[in-house]
């Protein structure tokens, strides 16, 4: 990571610099407040998801899921799970894709649960199905 990461708020959107030796240290966006690396799943919108993965300096792990599939709410607490093992690796996202159709169609998503690793503005690697903490964990830590 460069002397300073770009991390998009994923409560209010805002990009905030943040210095690399200050990312443990729980920063917060200076405009809501929110931590900006906690460890925690954060459910975002469009505008969020498009600004985080355009422009964050640290690795973005975005779960693509809809409310009525069956493998997205079992794999929940493993994504869960994962973010907080990586707290400081990479922060984790979700998006309804039935409340936002249009990613699903930007981006070619077939099936669902779909996870999207992202890193400085690109998508680096996709990982389909429910898997377990450990399976997400692995394929975070192979692709960073």
């Amino acid at each position: 990571m460069p002397d300073a990461a770009k991390l998009t708020c994923l409560t209010c959107g805002q990009v905030n610099r943040v210095p690399s030796d200050k990312v443990a240290a729980k920063p917060k966006c200076a405009t809501c407040g929110s931590a900006l690396v906690d460890g925690k799943v954060a459910e975002i919108d469009i505008q969020v998801h498009d600004k985080a993965t355009k422009s964050d300096g640290l690795p973005l792990v975005v779960d693509y899921w809809a409310p009525w599939c069956g493998p997205c709410k079992m794999m929940a607490p493993e994504f869960a799970k994962a973010a907080t093992a990586l707290r400081l690796k990479a922060r984790f996202a979700k998006i309804n894709t039935e409340q936002f159709p249009n990613v699903s169609q930007r981006l070619g998503i077939r099936g669902i649960p779909l996870l999207i690793l992202y890193s400085n503005g690109r998508e680096v690697a996709r990982l389909p199905g429910a898997r377990p903490a450990k399976d997400i964990e692995d394929f975070v830590r192979q692709h960073r």
